[in-house]
């Protein structure tokens, strides 16, 4: 081969490598929104801390005032919100732990329950522009400086706030828009919105007849492909409905997850996606009454009488999300009992207890490096090690403060945010 040619080819390898590793590389270094890089709370590359000691993190930084919502990073860039000075606030801190900017919004409407504020939705972004949603209804776009892009506030545009809790759910990002839900006692809706600019692009109701309270839902949409075209799937007023994110029009519905009609039933747990199943658990676990539901994907119309895979009665979760991984899903239950299920089957492949202590769970578990990590209200860190034959405990750390919000893993380094603090772990650099 002509030495031309050679020198050709190699030059296009070399690029593509380096385009590859960067592409792997900035991957690796965003969590984009609550759920992480791939939108799943899984980093499946990399060593992260399974020990740690509270007292001697990497850094530590006392946040103002009272948020629960997940950080979200780009790059050397932290992301969260806060009730600071009364105010809801955005705060941008690097990766060294030091606050960059902090960007109030309007006034905060705090949290009603004990475990709750008036910053419980995370934040989104994409690089571009941080997208936050409060309590208090102010929905905002801001630049990576903290300057203010845009800025509403849904309650006063499309009617009051109408539940018995406080907003759970979080923006997301599709590839045109950010999209918000609310689903609540009132009018019902899924609208998207204009990264520039916040101008509405579409919004299509979303309205079921429940028992009470169960219309009222606090989980976030997921992004997912339906037949090579992006997608919403929702989870909440008792069904499960898939949305073309170009217009907001329905794929496809599925009810029936309540056919005794048990109210005080909302959606909490969002659902989890693994393969071409959604894994959706519905009933209060601190009343016995969980319920777990596998959903098959696809189709159109109203798919209640097919798409129904299998349901149980004694598992589920009323708070934290689900994990799908390596195709197993790993169910946490409010009291501490979890499940690896097969998400074909609902059959769980083992299940275990951690150890008793104070307080139920509401962070969301984390999947990095083999583990999986989950947080106990009252503040005790467990750290399990995955494998197929059992549950394995293999640290168990206090860290002192609540925690509701949920943990985040990228480069090695864990982020865990308390009430107080948002503090991070991992291996000192030279």
């Amino acid at each position: 081969m002509p030495k031309g040619i050679v020198m050709k080819m190699l030059a296009v390898y070399l690029v593509y490598v380096l385009v590859v590793t960067s592409q792997s590389f900035a991957d690796e270094f965003h969590w984009l929104d609550w759920r992480g890089p791939d939108h799943n709370r899984v980093v499946s590359k990399g060593h992260y801390p399974v020990r740690w000691d509270p007292d001697s993190p990497l850094w530590k930084l006392d946040v103002p005032g009272r948020g629960y919502s997940t950080p979200v990073v780009w790059g050397e860039t932290i992301y969260l919100t806060t009730g600071a000075d009364g105010q809801d606030t955005v705060l941008a801190v690097d990766w060294s732990g030091n606050l960059l900017w902090q960007t109030p919004l309007g006034s905060e409407v705090p949290g009603r329950h004990q475990n709750a504020s008036g910053s419980n939705p995370s934040p989104t972004t994409d690089g571009s522009a941080v997208f936050v949603f409060f309590k208090s209804g102010h929905f905002a776009a801001l630049e990576r400086d903290g300057t203010v892009r845009w800025q509403t506030n849904l309650f006063e545009r499309f009617g009051k706030d109408d539940r018995f809790w406080d907003f759970g759910t979080s923006p997301v990002l599709t590839k045109d828009y950010v999209v918000m839900a609310q689903m609540h006692d009132g009018d019902s809706w899924v609208a998207a919105f204009d990264k520039q600019t916040g101008d509405v692009a579409w919004k299509v109701s979303r309205n079921y007849q429940t028992p009470r309270e169960n219309s009222q839902g606090y989980t976030t949409p997921v992004v997912y492909s339906h037949q090579g075209t992006e997608a919403l799937l929702i989870w909440g007023a008792e069904h499960v409905t898939a949305h073309h994110t170009a217009d907001g029009s329905l794929i496809w519905s599925c009810g029936n997850f309540n056919p005794d009609g048990t109210a005080y039933w909302p959606a909490i747990a969002s659902p989890a996606i693994c393969g071409q199943v959604a894994v959706v658990s519905f009933g209060r676990a601190d009343r016995r009454q969980p319920r777990l539901h596998g959903v098959k994907l696809g189709g159109s119309g109203d798919v209640t009488e097919t798409h129904h895979l299998w349901s149980r009665r004694d598992a589920g979760s009323f708070i934290p999300t689900h994990v799908a991984y390596n195709d197993h899903v790993y169910v946490l239950g409010d009291r501490g009992d979890i499940h690896c299920i097969d998400p074909l089957t609902g059959e769980s492949l083992w299940s275990g207890e951690f150890p008793s202590g104070r307080g139920a769970f509401y962070a969301s578990p984390l999947i990095a490096g083999g583990h999986l990590y989950v947080a106990r209200e009252a503040g005790t860190f467990y750290v399990i090690k995955l494998q197929d034959d059992g549950f394995d405990l293999i640290s168990q750390i206090d860290m002192n403060d609540k925690i509701i919000a949920s943990p985040v893993a990228l480069l090695g380094r864990l982020l865990i945010r308390t009430e107080r603090s948002l503090f991070c772990f991992g291996e000192k650099e030279d």
